[in-house]
């Protein structure tokens, strides 16, 4: 915006300075009044509108300085204090043209160099892993060695069975191994020699009958297996015959006595029998059956297993 600032014609110099310092005052006033009404939209525009205004000013004054004489310099205004908003308008474009640089990156840093260590270092440290590697081979050779020369249970076991199995003429029926062995081996072997168990299925496979069996005998003749157990015979008898717990001696002695039969059971070389009667009972030999079981402890790798014998002349 040009404003044109006129001056007369014929002026002293001191009546010059009092026009100039009355013509600043008044700009500074209409200045401030300005940046007053102006809104954070226009405040810009006020800004550069009220610089260009004292340029002009200042150009016209000392036009008329150099007219009247070109050797005084023009003098300064005499600018009226302004108040704490003005202070601050006029802040604020000053701090806007402001830029603060962000602070330059530390260079990277290097990673410390490792020194070397002294070849003597290195091979003392090589000469201890080798050491270490050689020992540890030493240690397993030795236990290689050590296993060699134990006996193989399994196969010693397997080697006594079979020679049992040729001296009585008798040939093996595997088992599965899921717990019921016993009583399966058992249900096989009394089909065998013809005593009626009830009718497998898949709902009720044979050896829960035999389970069944030994359990009710278990319970009727309770004095005679309490002895032999830290619980009551009732409980246990209820956990043969109805879980997959495992089958042993009790259990063959029970159902010996229930099925009226004889069990012989084959176990690493040696032939044990479980009798149906005591010592002293009343009962005879005279027609009674025998059930044939084989018994393995090494043989099986979830533990002790019952297989079921056959005779290999009724067979053939």
């Amino acid at each position: 915006m040009d404003e044109k600032f006129a001056s007369p014609a014929l002026e002293t110099i001191d009546q010059l300075h009092a026009r100039h310092r009355k013509e600043l005052r008044d700009l500074q006033s209409r200045i401030t009044q300005k940046k007053k009404n102006a809104t954070k939209k226009t405040r810009k525009g006020v800004n550069e509108e009220c610089a260009e205004l004292e340029r002009v000013l200042k150009e016209q004054q000392a036009e008329d300085i150099r007219r009247a004489n070109g050797d005084i310099p023009p003098l300064e205004p005499e600018a009226e204090p302004l108040d704490d908003e003005d202070q601050d308008d006029g802040l604020v474009p000053a701090m806007d043209a402001v830029s603060i640089s962000p602070p330059l990156a530390p260079p990277p840093q290097q990673p410390p160099r490792k020194e070397k260590e002294p070849a003597q270092k290195q091979n003392r440290h090589r000469a201890r892993l080798a050491r270490r590697a050689a020992e540890a081979a030493a240690d397993a050779d030795a236990a290689a060695s050590e296993a060699a020369a134990q006996p193989d249970r399994r196969a010693s076991e397997r080697a006594a069975m079979e020679r049992v199995f040729r001296e009585n003429s008798l040939r093996e029926k595997d088992i599965e191994p899921d717990g019921h062995c016993l009583f399966s081996a058992v249900a096989d072997q009394l089909g065998v020699v013809g005593i009626e168990v009830l009718p497998a299925t898949a709902a009720a496979p044979a050896y829960k009958a035999v389970r069944r069996e030994a359990a009710e005998y278990m319970t009727k003749h309770a004095d005679d297996f309490a002895g032999f157990l830290e619980e009551p015979v009732g409980e246990y008898a209820a956990r043969i015959r109805d879980t997959a717990e495992w089958g042993g001696e009790l259990e063959l002695s029970a159902l010996a006595r229930a099925y009226g039969v004889e069990i012989r059971v084959v176990q690493d070389g040696r032939t044990e029998v479980v009798a149906p009667f005591e010592e002293g009972d009343v009962g005879g030999e005279g027609g009674r059956k025998t059930l044939w079981l084989a018994y393995y402890r090494h043989g099986y790798g979830l533990g002790e297993h019952y297989n079921s014998l056959r005779s290999v002349k009724e067979e053939g």
